[in-house]
């Protein structure tokens, strides 16, 4: 999904929504770049069938979670993950710029299914999913 273009003038829900998808890309990103640095399967393309990488995706979703719980302080010891003004120290590691080989996929023209899905997001970002500190942040 891609941001409002900032060669417009937005209003303020569209900066509501570019920001609201900035915050959920960088988790996803933070996300991914954990997994790749404690799991080497994500350090390369993976060239099975979707049905093998789903369950490849879950069992080291399962393993992270469980290894969180279980052994922290070995598996992620203060200062591994990101915080809100902190950079986490795996992106220190050589497999962090695995990240960048991710190649985009698509046009730079929406379908209207894809631009109706950022109104129908901008919208509920706005209204019933609306944060009480998103307006301090776009302003």
């Amino acid at each position: 999904m891609k941001p409002y273009s900032r060669r417009l003038t937005l209003t303020a829900e569209e900066k509501t929504f570019n920001y609201r998808l900035s915050r959920a890309r960088r988790i996803v990103e933070n996300a991914f770049g954990i997994m790749v640095s404690k799991f080497r399967i994500y350090r390369t393309p993976i060239y099975l069938c979707p049905d093998k990488v789903d369950k490849i995706v879950k069992a080291t979703c399962a393993l992270h979670n469980w290894l969180m719980k279980t052994a922290m302080h070995y598996y992620a010891p203060v200062g591994t993950m990101d915080t809100d003004d902190r950079p986490g120290s795996w992106r220190q590691e050589p497999s962090s710029n695995y990240i960048a080989h991710v190649v985009n996929q698509g046009s730079n023209h929406p379908s209207r299914l894809a631009e109706q899905r950022r109104i129908n997001y901008k919208n509920y970002f706005i209204g019933e999913g609306s944060v009480p500190w998103q307006s301090s942040r776009i302003f």
